[in-house]
C-alpha cells in the first residue's frame, strides 16, 4: 500500500470517526427523547401537569420512592427530602429535595427525571417540580427543591410501587456560554 493510499484511508476513518461523533452528540439525544417520549420508555414523566380535579382514590394506597445521584461531573450534595411516602392516587402530593453546592464557585444544575416502572411514566404527573428549570447555587449555598405531584387514579391496578428517581448534571458551563451568545448577539444588533 503507497503513502497515498494509507492517507486516503486514514482520512476516511477519521471523517467517519467525526461523523460517528456528531451523530451521538447532536443529532442522536433529539431523537431519543422524541423516542421515549412517544413510547414512555424510560421512564419519561413529561413536562408540567396541569391538575383537573379528580377524586381521590382512598381505598388505594402506592408507594413512591425516591431517588437523587449526581452525573459523575456534579460535585453537589443531592438527596431526596425523604426516600419514600404512600399516596392515594389522585391526591396533590408535595415533597422537596435538597441540594448543597459545597464548592467556592458559583454553579447551575439540572436534574433530569426518571420513573419506574415504564408503564407507569403515563400515569405519574408533576404540576410543579424543580426539573422544569436549572437551579443556580451560589458558593456554599444550599435550598430545597419543590416537587408536586399527582399519582392518576387511572394507574393500573397491578402497580403498586412507582420510584421517582433524578440525575443532577453541572450545566454552568453551557449556560454561561448561552448568556455569552446572546450578549455577542445584542452586540451585533447594536
Amino acid at each position: 500500500m503507497s503513502m497515498s493510499a494509507n492517507a486516503k484511508t486514514t482520512a476516511k476513518l477519521l471523517t467517519l470517526a467525526v461523523g460517528m461523533l456528531g451523530f451521538a452528540l447532536f443529532i442522536m439525544p433529539p431523537l431519543y427523547d422524541a423516542f421515549c417520549e412517544i413510547t414512555g420508555l424510560n421512564g419519561k414523566t413529561g413536562d408540567r401537569y396541569e391538575a383537573v380535579p379528580a377524586a381521590v382514590d382512598t381505598e388505594r394506597t402506592v408507594k413512591v420512592q425516591f431517588v437523587a445521584s449526581n452525573n459523575e461531573n456534579m460535585p453537589w450534595k443531592f438527596t431526596p427530602g425523604v426516600v419514600e411516602m404512600k399516596v392515594h392516587p389522585g391526591e396533590a402530593v408535595d415533597t422537596v429535595f435538597l441540594a448543597y453546592n459545597p464548592t467556592d464557585r458559583d454553579m447551575v444544575g439540572q436534574a433530569i427525571p426518571s420513573l419506574v416502572p415504564f408503564k407507569a411514566a403515563s400515569y405519574f404527573h408533576k404540576t410543579e417540580c424543580f426539573c422544569f428549570n436549572q437551579q443556580a447555587l451560589a458558593a456554599g449555598e444550599s435550598a430545597e427543591l419543590g416537587l408536586r405531584f399527582i399519582v392518576d387514579p387511572d394507574l393500573p391496578a397491578g402497580v403498586n410501587t412507582i420510584t421517582l428517581s433524578y440525575t443532577l448534571f453541572d450545566v454552568t458551563e453551557r449556560i454561561a456560554k448561552q448568556a455569552n451568545n446572546k450578549n455577542t448577539d445584542s452586540e451585533r444588533e447594536g
